[in-house]
């Protein structure tokens, strides 16, 4: 079974994580937030999955993503969800 995309309920409007021939791109709004590779290395992601967080799950006073460790993680298994990695 393959997901071609997930939206997911963000802190200000709809984030969606769309496939695409080499992994998957998250949209908020009207921007691309982030691109994932499926060959890139892993620690390559969580970069970019704290960015997706941010846009989930909001920022605290200092600008970081209000999100625990394991919440950006939920992010990144999503997000490899659908980019088949």
């Amino acid at each position: 079974m393959k997901i071609k995309a997930i939206t997911i309920e963000g802190h200000k409007g709809d984030v969606q994580i769309h496939a695409n021939d080499e992994g998957a791109f998250v949209i908020h709004g009207l921007l691309c937030i982030a691109a994932f590779d499926r060959r890139e290395p892993g620690e390559a992601r969580y970069p970019k999955a704290l960015e997706v967080a941010k846009a989930v799950f909001g920022t605290d006073r200092q600008g970081r993503a209000n999100a625990t460790n394991s919440m950006v993680h939920e992010v990144i298994d999503a997000i490899e969800r659908v980019a088949g990695c």
